[in-house]
């Protein structure tokens, strides 16, 4: 166990509220006015996670906290008193749906670890959303299109859908559920998800504010800043013309754009796998000290 004086706990928590403040600012006031942006607002709707849990600072496992603040953090879940006054985050609390729930999600961590990246889909679950639709059916009707309806059906025509990501899937219209290779569910997701897919990396985010408290707040900021990186790729590969919004397009329609897309692919992939692999030790080492 680490025991971080109050001084120095208390440093660690700012420079994290500052780090996050950064990213939440914008979106705080937006949403205020009523506004929307669908690049640098989908981490905070399509994740339930609210931005004030984001900017609250954990220690994470391994770690106490000493001072007579660090009784504060009794308030949360999964603290406790440790030795010699101090107060860290304690396993044994961690409640048997959280531990079953921990349990699959190690499982997905490691098997999509072990799996080659597949780097062929090329972005095309966002085409794959307005494929045959509707303009009223778009996810984001507030920004044009940067082909009509029908340009859309013909790029999509043209190449192969092979989207692994269940979570992704799920938005296909009708028309292009059964273009796609695979059909992701929730039960086949540890056998398809991998480490090329944008939304799989994107959801390393969602696994470490999952098991917080006892993921450090620094490994969930870490995952939220990767996902945001993400993020952008994946609306600039997307059908939708965001340059006013200062996103040129990743033209996948073309032979550059692909290969643009997939260096991007595989630049995720890599920053990707070394918080896979620190949200994996961490997922084993409460487990282990939890109860059976």
């Amino acid at each position: 166990m680490r025991i971080l004086d109050q001084a120095e706990w208390q440093v660690r928590r700012a420079t994290h509220e500052r780090r996050v403040d950064a990213w939440i600012g914008t979106h705080l006031a937006r949403r205020g006015r009523g506004g929307k942006h669908p690049v640098e607002d989908f981490l905070f709707t399509y994740y339930p996670n609210r931005a004030a849990r984001l900017r609250r600072w954990h220690p994470g496992l391994g770690v106490a906290l000493a001072g007579p603040d660090a009784t504060e953090y009794l308030a949360y879940d999964g603290y406790a008193r440790a030795a010699g006054g101090t107060v860290a985050v304690d396993p044994t609390l961690l409640p048997e749906p959280r531990r079953a729930a921990a349990r699959r999600t190690a499982e997905l961590l490691r098997r999509s670890a072990d799996r080659p990246a597949h780097l062929g889909c090329f972005g095309l679950h966002e085409w794959a959303m307005v494929y045959r639709s509707p303009a009223s059916d778009v996810r984001h009707p507030a920004w044009p299109l940067r082909f009509p309806p029908a340009g859309i059906a013909a790029v999509v025509d043209s190449m192969r859908l092979t989207c692994t990501h269940v979570d992704a899937y799920r938005f296909f219209t009708p028309a292009a559920r059964p273009l796609n290779t695979f059909e992701p569910t929730r039960a086949s997701q540890p056998d398809l998800d991998q480490p090329g897919c944008l939304h799989a990396n994107m959801d390393l985010y969602k696994w470490a504010y999952l098991l917080t408290p006892y993921i450090g707040s620094d490994l969930v900021a870490d995952c939220f800043a990767l996902a945001r990186e993400i993020r952008t790729l994946d609306m600039r590969a997307s059908p939708y013309d965001l340059a006013a919004l200062g996103y040129p397009p990743v033209r996948v329609e073309t032979a550059a754009g692909r290969a643009e897309y997939v260096a991007g692919q595989r630049r995720f992939a890599a920053a990707a796998a070394s918080l896979r692999a620190r949200l994996t030790e961490v997922y084993d080492a409460v487990l282990a000290a939890a109860p059976a």
